[in-house]
């Protein structure tokens, strides 16, 4: 016989049949780990909105006395905008001691994952934004 060199077809079948069947594994995969990183960009987002909130507060940027709000106008020199979607809104609202953020990229979150509780939702207090970040949902 010939010393002939290559692989045969059947050889070849199972390297793509190995292939396919790793590549159903790993896309669903790396798709969940691309949705969860960009649900946590969203909240870190919030978590910085909420601390450049707390700055103009202590600041006496966002004025008022028993309920104090800071939009994004107000926010504007308090917060790195760059980081932040093109044309979000936002409001942060100080009651007592809570704050709570009403952010337009919330609505963003996806519905599965670690954070599907927020799906949907527009504002969350400083609270559940840090049981959020911290655990994946809230303490409630």
């Amino acid at each position: 016989m010939k010393n002939e060199k290559g692989m045969t077809l059947i050889e070849l079948l199972a390297v793509i049949v190995i292939i396919a069947i790793i590549a159903l594994i790993a896309i669903p995969a790396i798709g969940n780990i691309i949705n969860n990183s960009k649900d946590k960009a969203i909240l870190s987002d919030t978590s910085q909105i909420i601390a450049g909130a707390k700055i103009a507060i202590a600041d006496g940027a966002c004025g008022g006395d028993s309920a104090i709000n800071c939009d994004e106008k107000v926010l504007a020199d308090y917060i790195e905008k760059a980081d932040l979607e093109t044309g979000a809104t936002y409001l942060v609202t100080k009651s007592n001691s809570e704050y709570t953020v009403k952010y337009s990229g919330l609505t963003k979150l996806t519905a599965k994952g670690k954070y599907s509780g927020l799906a949907g939702n527009t504002g969350i207090t400083s609270k559940d934004l840090a049981d959020y970040m911290k655990n994946g949902k809230t303490s409630k």
